[in-house]
């Protein structure tokens, strides 16, 4: 064992101690960062229109502080883009992560010398968490690799833009620049197809042991890398054994990434956004991510299924229950106030919170009153490929509201690794494992309002090639799993995107 990797071990023990110790208390946790959030802000231009010097409870808090999207906010953070001073945060943030919003164009989210610190330390923790649990420490003598957005910044006003992904990488710890791929001239290639072709280059006579990434576009680099060695990747990188990802659920991909590789290797996953890292998967053994109460954000939870009623509750840390699918809200030390960041999560665990993102509170399927979310399609499709042949690249769900000769159906785009051999069983199989996971849609299916779903077989690229169409291929860009219109099918289904409909079903009887 390398001296490296010992004090690795070692840092590792100390970080779960200090994490052991906030987890353990986490109601006061949460209660104290709510009290420094509004201390600190208080005489900000939103801490005077919220009455912060009032605030002593959460309740006061909560009548004070609405819940608010990037619109409700977008007046304040103009002025801060702008130049302005003390309108959200205190002073100015150091950088500007700019985001594309579905329904505003570019978003522009603040991080603030105090909340930038925490993006670091929780990626470093989600590592030394696996380290401390496995006591597997000798990756850290190899080289690792994260696939993210360019480097190269903007500045405006004093403050840096750019991806989140980009700002990150201004802030590797320097014990880990020498093992660090891909090199800083690579990263700042913009074009994801010509950068990943360089990294491949770059990394393939290496010594890999860890690789970082979204996974769809970390398999575009293990697609590419076994073209060019010809090899699974497992053989390219024999000591490959740690993949750290987040953005999407690896579930679906799971399959797909121990073929190109050749075998299983373990994963550690992450829940980061520009608005704030928020949670790391703190064991391989239990199921869900350590919820980060301690990292300067102030959480509250409303329940999905009230969220469009005009009394929901807004609940603290304290009065969650598991299973109940949240939408989830944030204040934090970059200057978010009751933020909605558009995410849901289900709690796994209270002792201590894990989560698992759920969805999207605004990607979703309730065309007919089912609201099919994201965990929902994810199961139902890794049920209907458990134990057969079939690998799945990508995939959407729409619904299909006004067929001409039918009943109404969800339809799925797939894009096949390995098509199934029968593929009206396999549409079937996926049908009744939606059925099991959201009863709404059963109801529908029972009630003759639905017919069984429909799949259609979305040709090679095709996703990649409706990302690139879009402005989107690459970086933390994703795929969104469903949507309740037909905007994203419809793109795929364009001459730009041609996808060749394969439709099998089977007539309902009776």
């Amino acid at each position: 064992m390398s001296a490296k990797s010992q004090a690795a071990k070692l840092f590792a023990k100390i970080i779960h101690k200090k994490t052991q110790k906030w987890a353990r208390n986490p109601i006061q946790t949460q209660q104290k960062v709510l009290e420094d959030l509004i201390k600190q802000a208080a005489q900000t231009q939103f801490g005077k229109d919220h009455h912060f010097e009032s605030i002593q409870t959460y309740e006061d808090f909560a009548k004070h502080v609405p819940v608010r999207d990037y619109e409700d906010i977008k007046s304040y953070i103009d002025r801060v883009v702008q130049g302005e001073e003390n309108i959200l945060w205190k002073g100015k943030p150091l950088y500007f992560a700019k985001t594309s919003g579905t329904t505003s164009g570019a978003k522009y989210i603040p991080l603030t010398k105090e909340s930038i610190p925490f993006h670091i330390e929780a990626a470093r923790n989600a590592i030394l968490s696996y380290i401390h649990e496995t006591g597997n420490a000798d990756f850290v003598d190899g080289k690792m690799i994260f696939l993210q957005g360019s480097p190269i910044l903007e500045e405006k006003y004093g403050i840096k833009f750019g991806r989140l992904s980009g700002i990150v990488a201004h802030f590797v710890p320097k014990y880990l620049q020498k093992n660090r791929l891909p090199s800083w001239e690579t990263n700042c290639i913009e074009d994801w197809e010509t950068k990943v072709d360089a990294i491949v280059e770059e990394t393939i006579h290496q010594n890999m042991t860890v690789i970082s990434g979204i996974p769809s576009w970390a398999q575009m680099y293990f697609e590419k890398l076994h073209e060019k060695g010809n090899i699974k990747v497992g053989d390219i990188f024999k000591k490959f054994n740690l993949f750290i990802y987040g953005g999407v659920n690896y579930e679906p991909y799971r399959a797909k990434f121990e073929n190109l590789i050749g075998r299983k290797v373990d994963s550690i996953e992450l829940f980061p956004a520009s608005e704030g890292f928020f949670a790391y998967q703190d064991s391989q053994k239990e199921k869900g991510m350590l919820l980060l109460l301690n990292s300067g954000i102030f959480y509250e939870f409303i329940k999905a299924d009230d969220f469009f009623s005009a009394d929901y509750k807004r609940y603290t840390i304290g009065e969650v229950e598991l299973g109940i699918n949240y939408v989830l809200i944030i204040s934090t030390n970059a200057g978010l106030w009751g933020y909605n960041i558009g995410d849901t999560v289900q709690f796994t665990s209270l002792k201590p919170y894990r989560i698992i993102v759920s969805g999207r509170i605004k990607h979703f399927i309730s065309a007919f009153g089912e609201h099919v979310i994201g965990k929902e399609v994810e199961a139902a499709l890794q049920e209907a490929v458990a134990g057969t042949t079939v690998r799945v690249n990508e995939f959407t769900v729409a619904p299909q509201i006004t067929p001409t000769d039918e009943l109404p159906y969800h339809e799925w785009f797939i894009e096949f690794e390995n098509k199934p051999d029968d593929f009206e069983s396999f549409a079937l199989k996926i049908d009744g494992a939606m059925r099991k996971q959201n009863s709404y849609y059963d109801d529908l299916i029972v009630g003759k309002v639905l017919r069984t779903l429909k799949v259609t077989s979305v040709e090679k690229n095709g996703f990649q090639n409706y990302m690139k169409s879009i402005g989107k291929l690459g970086g933390q860009n994703k795929v969104p799993r469903l949507s309740n219109d037909r905007k994203i099918v419809d793109e795929l289904e364009s001459k730009e995107n041609r996808t060749k409909k394969i439709e099998y079903r089977k007539t309902l009887k009776g």
